[in-house]
């Protein structure tokens, strides 16, 4: 039978009385838990010892803790005493600003529905920040036409040409008061080449016109708007040479009568978005007659734009069709490059640049041919320092109040 506590009891084998190994519970732990103690309480002084951590290893958080002086009280300003003086007050300070920066700028704002002038026309930043415009197209601003999406104004009067503008930037260096020139690049879209080049080698105040028989327009144009140029869409119009289709597919005529216009007109403007206005593509015979123009310069102003002629022919009507309409327009002081001839076109800078300083503001047309592209880039560097502003087209277009009511 094998051995157990019962039938071995104190140690022994019954049978045998050999002693047997003591049970576990029969041990002396109390001994050995004193032991134990003893060796744990030595090694802890030993850790204490080697690492100076009067811790004795346990985790800590050591947070600097300063007094800081409280802040001094800020008296606030006596405040107006019923809601019609704070409505007073604050309408009274924002005219104020609006009317100073519109006089220091030489630039006039007329909002439709009349209004106070905008509080922020001029904005001064660092050179080294870029300007963002506002992508396109805003869902508030276009509507579907028959070809494609169209501008609009929006429902709280928010029209294109304030919403794609690039803002008037003047460098900290020049007054406020500085000689502007805006310049006015055309011929964009055609060639994907010369368009990247121009957009590159351009400052972004330069305003750029796309014609509207490239490829990938919209690509183009949206890489345009996010390099920082403001854009216009060139609308080709019948020229005086015998081939009334020069100007391309759909070229506005003369003789065709308003609704064959419209449509060809919302074929133009449908074929990319983001621009704040239209500018004649060609169009000497187009832009003579009063009856052609004012359609055109009625869907303009109704859809929020601007309207720019280029200046290559003498007669055009549009500036004062345009104004007949109540839309805000202009036209360019100087062609450019008449001729490529580089000196020529240097000359015609040196031109525009005089006009700036005797007027105030100029306007230059050119195409986006790379040498003319390479002659405005090195222009452009050093107006900064002769006290001449490059600013966007939409910086120097006086709005005049609508009149018309369609």
């Amino acid at each position: 039978m094998a051995g157990d506590d019962l039938h071995a009891p104190l140690g022994f084998a019954r049978e045998s009385g050999v002693p047997v190994a003591p049970a576990a519970r029969d041990l002396p732990w109390g001994a050995f838990a004193l032991g134990g103690m003893g060796v744990l309480a030595a090694s802890l002084v030993a850790f204490m010892i080697v690492t100076d951590d009067g811790t004795g290893g346990y985790p800590r958080i050591v947070v600097p803790i300063d007094h800081v002086a409280p802040p001094n009280r800020i008296h606030a300003p006596d405040l107006p005493s019923s809601r019609d003086d704070v409505t007073a007050s604050v309408s009274t300070a924002r005219r104020a600003t609006g009317d100073q920066i519109e006089t220091e700028s030489g630039v006039k704002v007329v909002r439709r529905g009349g209004g106070d002038a905008p509080g922020a026309l001029i904005i001064r930043i660092p050179d080294e920040i870029g300007v963002q415009l506002t992508p396109a197209p805003d869902r508030r601003l276009v509507e579907k036409g028959p070809h494609g999406l169209l501008p609009r104004i929006g429902s709280d009067g928010t029209r294109p040409s304030e919403l794609y503008a690039r803002p008037m930037i003047l460098p900290a260096g020049l007054r406020a008061g500085a000689p502007r020139i805006a310049i006015v690049v055309g011929g964009m879209g055609l060639s994907q080449t010369a368009t990247a080049g121009a957009v590159d080698r351009l400052p972004a105040a330069v305003t750029l016109a796309f014609a509207p028989y490239g490829e990938d327009l919209e690509r183009q144009a949206s890489a345009a708007r996010s390099a920082g140029h403001e854009i216009l869409l060139q609308v080709p119009m019948e020229g005086f040479d015998q081939n009334k289709d020069a100007g391309g597919a759909r070229t506005l005529l003369a003789a065709a009568g308003a609704p064959k216009t419209i449509d060809a007109l919302h074929w133009h403007m449908s074929r990319f978005p983001g621009y704040v206005g239209l500018t004649n593509f060609l169009g000497a015979r187009f832009t003579t007659s009063q009856a052609a123009l004012s359609p055109v310069m009625r869907e303009v102003g109704d859809r929020g734009l601007i309207y720019f002629d280029d200046g290559t022919s003498p007669q055009s009507l549009a500036p004062t069709v345009a104004a007949a309409a109540g839309v805000p327009a202009t036209r360019a002081d100087v062609v450019i490059d008449l001729s490529q001839r580089p000196e020529e076109i240097d000359a015609a800078l040196q031109r525009l640049e005089k006009l700036a300083r005797d007027k105030g503001t100029a306007i230059g047309m050119a195409s986006g041919l790379p040498a003319t592209v390479e002659r405005i880039a090195r222009f452009a560097q050093g107006l900064e320092k002769r006290g001449v502003a490059l600013v966007p087209l939409t910086a120097v277009v006086t709005q005049a109040p609508r009149t018309s009511a369609r």
